[in-house]
């Protein structure tokens, strides 16, 4: 059975409450929310809607890159916001970190998010599984076809 072990690093913000920035699991990595702190001040970004996305997927490439990850290694990703009619300039930012084939994404409009923020990403990758075009060298048990 593979070992769940944690992923953490000063390069994104810490975690505010009792989880993990990230938990790797077998050739997955699991990452938590990541809503627009700097990590250098600790403090939001900005209200801009883009800036906030952009500051989130800033933070969620450092800690997979903690865990020897990348952006391309996204397969999946759930995207938390206050206001739907933020969908549209969301998106023009999210083009630019995920290029085709996108990850898969679910987009859910919430009432509230921590530190009321306007967006909060999180993702799962499949760094184990090569170079997110589904080739890799195997040993994870999916007999190379991942």
């Amino acid at each position: 059975m593979p070992n769940k072990r944690e992923i953490s690093t000063d390069k994104a913000p810490s975690a505010i409450g009792p989880y993990s920035q990230a938990i790797a699991f077998g050739p997955l990595v699991f990452t938590s929310g990541q809503i627009p702190i700097d990590p250098a001040t600790g403090k939001i970004v900005t209200e801009d809607i883009q800036a906030q996305t952009k500051q989130c997927l800033e933070n969620v490439k450092a800690v997979l890159e903690a865990a020897g990850a990348g952006l391309e290694h996204v397969v999946k990703t759930t995207v938390f916001v206050k206001d739907m009619n933020d969908f549209e300039k969301i998106n023009q930012v999210y083009a630019e970190y995920f290029l085709a084939p996108a990850p898969a994404r679910s987009l859910v409009e919430v009432a509230r998010l921590p530190r009321d923020v306007g967006v909060e990403i999180e993702v799962i990758a499949a760094p184990g599984h090569g170079d997110g075009h589904g080739h890799h060298s195997g040993g994870c048990g999916c007999g190379g076809q991942g």
